[in-house]
């Protein structure tokens, strides 16, 4: 049961209206968008959020990515469909969620995530995983759920 409507309460919707409007900078970005939803599915999976699990997963379907990658995110390490692009994403992504849990970004990871990205795609790529990590705890927060999301929706 949603605990909190984030947008009904003014504070709540001001806010949310100016992270997604700090989110056009990676949407805008030359970070692929198949690795884009590949990360914020990854960090909604750590991070327990069914209503961002529900959007990134419909979006990148819609979007055409295949069911056996949308499956697969949650065992990326031992999977054979991602490119050494997207792993390296992946890898930073879950380093970077697990921060809180005493991690750190390794030097093997940042080693791939500069061998496969420029400057302005690791720029996007941070803020990407910051991004769905702040979306994460304001929807697990206030308790929103998965399951009603429509594709374009929002």
């Amino acid at each position: 049961m949603t605990r909190f409507a984030l947008h009904e309460n003014e504070v709540a919707a001001k806010f949310n209206k100016r992270l997604v409007t700090a989110a056009r900078v990676v949407d805008e970005s030359s970070l692929p968008k198949a690795t884009q939803e590949l990360v914020k599915i990854r960090a909604s999976q750590i991070n327990g959020c069914g209503m961002c699990l529900d959007m990134h997963t419909k979006d990148a379907a819609h979007a055409g990515e295949t069911a056996v990658r949308l499956a697969m995110v949650a065992a990326w390490k031992e999977s054979t469909v991602f490119t050494e692009p997207e792993r390296a994403a992946l890898a930073l992504t879950d380093e970077g969620t697990r921060l809180a849990d005493g991690g750190a970004i390794s030097e093997d990871t940042w080693a791939l995530v500069r061998k496969n990205y420029d400057d302005d795609q690791i720029g996007a790529l941070i803020s990407l995983i910051a991004t769905i990590n702040a979306w994460n705890r304001l929807n697990v927060i206030s308790g929103q759920l998965g399951g009603q999301y429509v594709p374009g929706q929002w």
